[in-house]
Order: C-alpha cells, then sequence, then structure tokens
C-alpha cells in the first residue's frame, strides 16, 4: 500500500488503536499529523514516527470544538501543504447504566465522539473541496454503535449517530470524489482489558507476547490494534476508491461488513392500523421474530 505524498490527520493517535493508525500510514508513506490531548504522548508518537524514517509533526487539543478541529487541518496544511485523510479516533468513556448517567457523562461523550468527528471532517471536507481532488474519511464506529451495550447510553449513542452520519456523507462527497467509511474495530485495549474474559489474554501478551489463541483472533474477531491499522491504511487509500458509505468491522484474523438497517418484516392492513390491530398481529406477523440487541458475550 502506497501513500506516498498523502497527508493524514489521526485524531487520538498518542497510543492505543489511534497511534497503530498513525504508524500503519506513515509506514505506508503518508505524513501524519499526531493528535492528543497529552503532549508528553504526542511527542513520543512524533517521534517514533520519524524515528523509523517517517513524517510526522504533533497537535495537541481536545477534539470536539471547530477551533480544535479547524487546529488540525491547518497544522496539516501549513506543515505538509495539503489533507488527504481524516481520521476521526479520539474517544472518551463514561460508562454509567442510565439511571446513574449524569448530564455531564453524557454531554462529555457525545461533545467528543459525536460532535468531535463533525467538527474534524466538516473542517477537513471544506480543504478536501478546495484542493479538488477527492479525499478519505475514515472515521471510529464501534460495536456498542452497531447493538447497543449495557452501561453505554452515550457512548453507543455517539457511535451510532457516527455510522448514520458516514451513511450520509457518501451522498453528499461522493461528487467531489470524498469516501467516508466507518472502522468497527474489536482489539486489545484500555477499554477491553477491563472486560474479564479478555483481560489475562492481553495481560499475557503485555507481559511476555504470548499471542492470542484462535478462539479470540477467529471466534470474537479479536486481536491487536495493530491489527485494524491495515484496514485503516487501505481506506486511506486509492485502492478504496470504490468504497464509501460502509461499517466495516476488523479484529484478529476477521474482517467483516456491517449491515445497514432496513425493513426486515412488513404486514398491511386496510385503513391502517389500530392499538387492538397491532397488539393481535404482532406475534404472528411482523413480531413473530423480533431483533437481537446488545453486544454477544464472548465464549471462550
Amino acid at each position: 500500500m502506497d501513500l506516498t505524498g498523502k497527508v493524514a490527520v489521526v485524531t487520538g493517535s498518542g497510543r492505543g488503536l489511534g497511534l497503530a493508525y498513525a504508524r500503519s500510514l506513515a509506514a505506508a508513506g503518508a505524513a501524519v499529523v499526531v493528535n492528543d490531548v497529552d503532549a508528553e504522548a504526542a511527542e513520543a508518537a512524533v517521534k517514533e514516527i520519524t524515528g523509523a524514517g517517517g513524517r510526522a509533526v504533533a497537535e495537541v487539543v481536545p477534539v470536539g470544538s471547530a477551533e480544535a478541529a479547524e487546529a488540525l487541518v491547518a497544522r496539516a496544511v501549513d506543515s505538509f501543504g495539503r489533507i488527504d485523510t481524516m481520521v476521526t479516533n479520539a474517544g472518551v468513556l463514561r460508562d454509567r447504566v442510565l439511571w446513574k448517567m449524569t448530564d455531564d457523562d453524557f454531554d462529555t461523550v457525545v461533545q467528543v465522539h459525536l460532535r468531535g468527528t463533525f467538527t474534524c471532517v466538516r473542517a477537513a471536507v471544506e480543504r478536501m473541496r478546495a484542493q479538488g481532488d477527492g479525499g478519505r474519511i475514515v472515521v471510529a464506529g464501534s460495536p456498542a454503535g452497531q447493538r447497543g451495550n449495557f452501561g453505554q447510553t452515550n457512548y453507543a449513542a455517539a457511535k451510532a449517530g457516527i455510522a448514520a452520519m458516514v451513511r450520509t456523507w457518501a451522498m453528499e462527497l461522493g461528487r467531489a470524489g470524498i469516501t467516508a467509511n466507518a472502522v468497527i474495530p474489536v482489539a486489545a485495549t484500555a477499554m477491553t482489558k477491563t472486560v474479564p474474559v479478555f483481560a489475562p489474554h492481553i495481560e499475557a501478551l503485555e507481559q511476555d507476547g504470548t499471542p492470542f489463541p484462535d478462539s479470540l483472533r477467529k471466534g470474537e474477531g479479536f486481536g491487536t490494534a495493530e491489527d485494524v491499522a491495515g484496514l485503516v491504511a487501505f481506506l486511506a487509500s486509492d485502492a478504496s476508491a470504490g468504497v464509501t458509505g460502509q461499517c466495516i468491522g476488523i479484529g484478529g484474523d476477521k474482517l467483516a461488513l456491517w449491515s445497514h438497517p432496513q425493513e426486515i418484516a412488513v404486514a398491511y392492513a386496510d385503513g391502517g392500523w389500530s392499538a387492538d390491530a397491532i397488539a393481535a398481529a404482532w406475534p404472528v406477523s411482523v413480531g413473530r421474530a423480533p431483533e437481537t440487541y446488545g453486544i454477544p458475550a464472548p465464549v471462550l
């Protein structure tokens, strides 16, 4: 995969998945703007990338506001002359069950994930359209946004909104040659390390490099951050010019395409539906096989 001459911004790339994305893009030849709220982590990432022969600069700013988004794009243009790819990876968690979730818990997560994705993509698209030669939008979704997850009202809502934005942007940006896709990663991160079934495997990997077993890599589609990075590099490349509006899952040895919401059962009644008619029809027509919800529990 050759990204020589391309310029990418990766939000939240001081560590974890974002750092893996920045490394992968740089290794393929792209110049990268590393973003993080932790200045030391951002500078360490830049040092690592440049030490390996890549090109990178840091922009330390919390994503969410229009001003932060514009600063990221300006950093790319000032340092490397243009922007070709915006990867929105930055995120925070404030997990609580619904009745314990505060307004601040909700607003903080939505501000960073949903609004941060919107503002960063808007700023990038404005520049890409002015450049006139297309571009790539790669945003971070989540299984929680696709299926819901206990204790993550805020996070699941933001990620579901991001998936909906991708489908909208694919329509709006196609004429400009700009693609928009969501990556749905499943990987060893600080968040997944809190899941009891994953924790011992992640700890073993960190301590002595013990690889994940096939029951994780294939059965659960669960791997390392580096396992996800190849998809981001592909979506940033010319090879993905025909891929847009998609939610693409990746983790371990598994690559998957997520479905879009669609009607799966339909019934009709002359003159419309009363509440009593719905109650009578539900169990024998559209409600006969209701949809499942929630992320399935790992089976190892």
